[in-house]
């Protein structure tokens, strides 16, 4: 059987140390041993080097073994027990007896192998005695704390005085994961760290990651010699043991030197997540070599847990408390609503808007105005805020505590606006509420140069040496904006958003109310002007009429090219009478519900056509009419309707063929387009007269139009106008078609709900 170990043997140095593999070392402290055996047998696959000195058993002795074979019968019952009852992901320390000797040991699972951690049980009972008694009385002082600072301050206290430790510190991060020491309990003659900051790269990546993973990590002397890890090297590519659960787990040189150049030589960690992320640290240094007993660490470990469950408490009080501060102020300018644009200015002077996100100044941009109150920029910088965040954001949000990182050209608007909260109000002209805050200047002390956390001298590249006080005065950054604060201006903009969506809405219906009751007034205006005009036209018109034929009467003592001249005088003046009949006819005409009721097609043609002979004389065309439906509809706009569509078609007759009129209605009820899905009762009126190319279809229907001279057919151009006007009023439509020299079909197309 071929053993060898598994340690890593990577140079690593500080260009490296982000992919250090620091949960495969290969290698453990040595106040304690290990062993690992396959889930399936317990067969014991990898043993740490020291089991020798633990166990009287050499690794070679152990390796390839059953754990019964090694540690009897006793031992293995009490394992696959301690399995069985779920107790490897509680913190409970499994006591066994290896080889005459009490150990107490962790045991956990990592890929397919359970790794077994045993360190010697040498526990006073009075130590543990007054470890239980200070947790049980710091559990008393706990109560007495209102705030997430006097917990930290007191579980500081309380983890020094379990542990012994030179120094606690509770250890917060930002979240850019530089830490702040955030509490402190230390020795008297040791120089505080309280309030020191220092750079994320004190931390790596993956050693934080491993810290979420395992909440507890001790190095009981930075000063030991690593113990190799042995394995039975039986596969081709080698093998390796994921130590990221290990409490024994070997340190990575890089951290050992970085705790040197502090002058530690033993720490205890204890991670603190918060929402599944590392809130910060419990940091435990000691000048000197120093172990725990496992029970000490459990109790240790327990004041992470008082933090973290706290944490959410605490910090949700204080969230709670702005939030309803907040909320407060949201309600009291929702009170508020906007009539006119002029209440801008009135919103923006309200202080519950600056309080709902503790803002220093607002600004409103609407329809190209600004309107601002409090610490904000001037009207140009706004617009140029609005424009850019416009198009930065897609019209949608953004805030930021640093607005110099997104426009780095703005340093001049550090003081008044260092902090921002944009809310685009919708698509058009840039219209937004943004929300400010001036810079907070701010003394940052480091412990060392953050910008020095790498030094380099003859050995190379290594860890900062230097953890003196080191000053930072960060400028045109502003107070972060909280999470309340955030939610109630989002909450805000959307109501606000609301609002002005229904100013707009507003306005436009009254612009379209004054607009309409302009076009009433025009309209009766023209009525007036209309019926006037058409009124006091006819009666030159008639006198023109009247005179021209006492002169014709007279023809025996006039010229005849007098005479020719008196009659064309006389004919332009009938059209012209004619026509401005029409027009008022035409102006007059008035969509009125109440004059609507059933109306019997039939009856109201049969009058039509006893009217035709006062037009016509004896009529010349033969009017068929076939059985029609009753039609919903103002009476005297229908007869209207049939009689200029009657007389259009006679007066259109063609020459060649005796005229004739069919007025019939189609069978089934038919949509007027595939747009338009009402169903229309279609009444058609056809004629065998000269009929009209296809093209002049829709133009036939426009007032003043005309397809043939009026020396050719006589008529104003109204006619067809006028029954495409009563067919509105009616709701309806009206089309032509037709051949030239075949005839002609207008078809009329009453809404189904106005048919009977």
């Amino acid at each position: 059987m071929k053993i060898k170990d598994i340690v890593n043997r990577d140079i690593v140095n500080l260009t490296n140390c982000e992919q250090e593999p620091i949960h495969i070392p290969g290698s453990i402290q040595p106040h304690g041993f290990l062993v690992a055996f396959k889930e399936d047998n317990f067969l014991i696959d990898f043993c740490s080097a020291n089991g020798k000195e633990y166990t009287g058993l050499c690794h070679t002795d152990i390796l390839g073994k059953s754990f019964t074979d090694v540690f009897g019968e006793n031992a293995i019952q009490k394992l696959q027990k301690y399995v069985a009852d779920d107790l490897m992901l509680s913190s409970t320390l499994l006591r066994l007896e290896l080889r005459g000797k009490l150990y107490l040991c962790t045991l956990h699972k990592s890929n397919g192998v359970f790794i077994l951690e045993a360190e010697p049980e040498d526990t006073d009972p009075q130590k543990v005695s007054e470890v239980y008694d200070q947790t049980s009385q710091f559990l008393t002082y706990m109560h007495d704390t209102h705030t997430l600072k006097q917990l930290c301050d007191l579980v500081a206290k309380g983890t020094r005085k379990i542990t012994g430790y030179d120094r606690v510190m509770i250890y917060r991060f930002d979240k850019d994961y530089n830490g702040e020491v955030f509490a402190e309990s230390c020795r008297e003659d040791l120089e505080p760290f309280l309030g020191l900051h220092y750079p994320h790269t004190d931390i790596p990546a993956q050693a934080r990651e491993l810290y979420i993973k395992n909440l507890l990590r001790l190095i009981a002397d930075v000063n030991y010699t690593p113990v190799p890890i042995y394995t039975i090297d039986d596969t081709p590519a080698g093998k390796n043991l994921d130590l990221s659960l290990s409490v024994l787990r070997s340190t990575s040189p890089i951290h050992v030197q970085y705790l040197h150049n502090m002058g530690v030589c033993a720490t205890l960690t204890i991670s603190l997540i918060y929402k599944k992320r590392l809130w910060g640290l419990i940091a435990c240094h000691h000048y000197s070599p120093k172990n725990l007993s496992p029970e000490v660490r459990l109790a240790a470990q327990l004041q992470g847990h008082f933090i973290t469950s706290q944490i959410d408490l605490r910090q949700s009080n204080e969230e709670y408390e702005i939030a309803r501060k907040a909320s407060a102020s949201l309600d009291k300018v929702n009170n508020f609503s906007l009539s006119n644009q002029n209440d801008f200015k009135k919103l923006v002077e309200n202080q519950s808007l600056l309080q709902l996100c503790n803002a220093a100044g607002v600004a409103i941009v609407f329809n190209g105005a600004v309107y601002k109150s409090g610490v904000a920029p001037t009207e140009d910088d706004v617009q140029h805020l609005a424009n850019y965040f416009a198009a930065f954001t897609g019209n949608s949000s953004f805030s930021t505590h640093k607005l110099i990182e997104t426009l780095p050209d703005y340093q001049n608007l550090c003081a008044k606006t260092s902090g921002l909260i944009y809310h685009s109000l919708n698509m058009d002209n840039n219209n937004c509420i943004m929300w400010f805050r001036p810079e907070t200047k701010t003394e940052v002390n480091w412990g060392g140069d953050p910008s020095k956390s790498i030094i380099k001298d003859e050995k190379g590249l290594s860890p900062r040496r230097s953890f003196e006080l080191w000053k930072e005065i960060v400028d045109c950054t502003a107070k972060p904006w909280l999470e309340p604060e955030l939610e109630t201006a989002q909450a805000y903009a959307y109501s606000l958003q609301k609002q002005i969506n229904l100013l707009i809405i507003t306005q436009e219906e009254e612009k379209y109310r004054k607009l309409s009751e302009l076009l009433r007034e025009t309209n009766s205006e023209l009525e007036n002007i209309n019926w006037i005009s058409t009124h006091d036209l006819q009666e030159p018109l008639r006198k023109i009429q009247l005179i021209s034929s006492r002169l014709l009467s007279k023809e025996d003592k006039i010229p005849d090219s007098v005479q020719d001249s008196i009659i064309r005088m006389n004919a332009s003046a009938s059209r012209m009478q004619t026509l401005l009949i029409d027009i008022l006819k035409y102006t007059r005409l008035k969509h009125t519900e109440d004059s609507f009721e059933n109306v019997n097609l039939n009856a109201l043609l049969d009058e039509v056509k006893a009217d035709l002979p006062e037009a016509f004389g004896d009529v010349p065309a033969d009017i068929i009419v076939e059985d029609l439906p009753k039609i919903h509809g103002i009476p005297f706009l229908l007869k209207q309707l049939f009689s200029n569509l009657i007389a259009n078609s006679i007066k259109y007759a063609s020459p060649e063929r005796h005229p004739m009129v069919k007025i019939r209605a189609e069978e089934n009820l038919m949509s007027y387009s595939p747009a338009d899905s009402n169903l229309y009762q279609v009444i058609y009126v056809e004629d065998n007269g000269i009929g009209f190319e296809q093209q002049f279809a829709g133009s036939i229907f426009n007032i003043f139009t005309r397809l043939h001279s009026a020396s050719e057919y006589k008529g104003s151009g109204v006619g067809l106008a006028l029954c495409k006007k009563i067919m509105q009023n009616h709701k309806g439509y009206i089309k032509a078609s037709g051949k030239p020299g075949e005839g002609a079909t207008i078809s009329i197309y009453f809404p189904v709900s106005d048919t009977l």
